[in-house]
């Protein structure tokens, strides 16, 4: 055999065995990134707005390097107002650091929260177009969040962000169907409460979201019993809500003895239903409230005209308010 003849064969032999690791290596490549020992592939769109580094930070050593240059950049476009790069340079640092949980709650937070209130506020827009861009804000920091969740999914921090973001009266509850959003809170507090590592204000936060949706008051008040059991911490918040729910269970109880056996004192518990009476926008439930204000403002000795009952004294309750034209 020939010198030329021996290079061929080696070389259709070094072709041949290449061929038969390729599957095997991209089965074992794949299986590290589904364990997340890998970083995953770069996106093209990507590399392509990083430039010239895109093939070193493809390798994976310098992406973390790159990501915290970019989150520098995105915060100079924060301070500048900037809302679209700011989404568009988020976009690129979670592609580099999708394990980041850092990222995904800043990048959500300017886009449903930032952003969205410069919009609301932003007097030199017409108003539907303030409102458009406001709503498209909080959806675009919705998204991205949940898409950090797909990317974290045992990370509660991120599914408490979401649980947030959804029961915050002023974002996705605004939207027009506020059970619906109540109800999704709830769904997303108690996926972070099911985590080993969970804060503990999770399950409350889902309490608190749940007995806000019309027709869930029962499911509400066994989660509340289950809280109390478990000896958990009891806000004033809390202590309202227990008033309300088993008042809604059973209206034909007396209303003081009800108070008496949940409140630690009259005065507090007039000052927690006068707080969940005023908080309109809130939409917590108000079975009996009225009722309970009027008789401990008379066992008080609150006068009249100093009642929280006062329609005139409730602050605006519809966000729609904030978007009148300006004069």
């Amino acid at each position: 055999m020939t010198q030329g003849k021996r290079y061929a064969v080696l070389g259709l032999a070094i072709l041949a065995a290449g061929g038969l690791r390729m599957p095997f290596e991209r089965q074992i490549t794949d299986d590290l990134h589904q364990a997340g020992l890998l970083p995953p592939k770069l996106e093209q769109r990507t590399g392509e707005k990083i430039g010239q580094t895109f093939s070193a930070v493809s390798l994976g050593g310098l992406r973390t390097l790159v990501a915290t240059f970019l989150n520098l950049r995105a915060f100079t476009f924060f301070t500048e107002q900037r809302w679209g790069e700011v989404g568009d340079t988020y976009e690129m640092i979670v592609d580099l650091a999708p394990r980041t949980r850092y990222y995904w709650d800043t990048g959500s937070w300017h886009q449903a929260y930032n952003a969205a209130s410069h919009y609301l506020y932003e007097s030199e827009l017409p108003p539907l177009r303030r409102k458009a861009n406001w709503r498209a804000s909080i959806l675009r920091g919705r998204e991205f969040l949940e898409r950090g969740i797909r990317n974290n999914p045992g990370d509660p921090i991120l599914k408490n962000r979401l649980g947030t973001l959804l029961s915050d009266p002023n974002k996705i509850a605004a939207f027009g169907n506020p059970g619906e959003a109540y109800e999704q809170a709830y769904e997303a507090y108690m996926a972070a409460a099911s985590d080993d590592v969970a804060p503990g204000y999770s399950r409350r936060f889902a309490f608190y979201s749940l007995a806000r949706v019309p027709g869930r008051e029962n499911d509400a008040l066994k989660l509340l019993r289950a809280i109390e059991s478990d000896g958990e911490r009891m806000p004033p918040t809390i202590y309202g809500l227990s008033y309300t729910l088993r008042y809604h269970e059973n209206p034909s109880q007396p209303i003081m003895a009800l108070i008496d056996s949940i409140f630690p004192s009259r005065d507090m518990a007039y000052k927690t239903l006068a707080s969940q009476w005023q908080r309109t926008r809130d939409r917590f439930p108000l079975f009996g409230v009225a009722e309970a204000i009027a008789l401990l403002e008379s066992d008080l000795g609150i006068p009249q005209e100093a009642s929280v009952l006062r329609q005139d004294l409730l602050p605006p309750a519809d966000i729609d308010d904030y978007f009148v034209p300006v004069k």
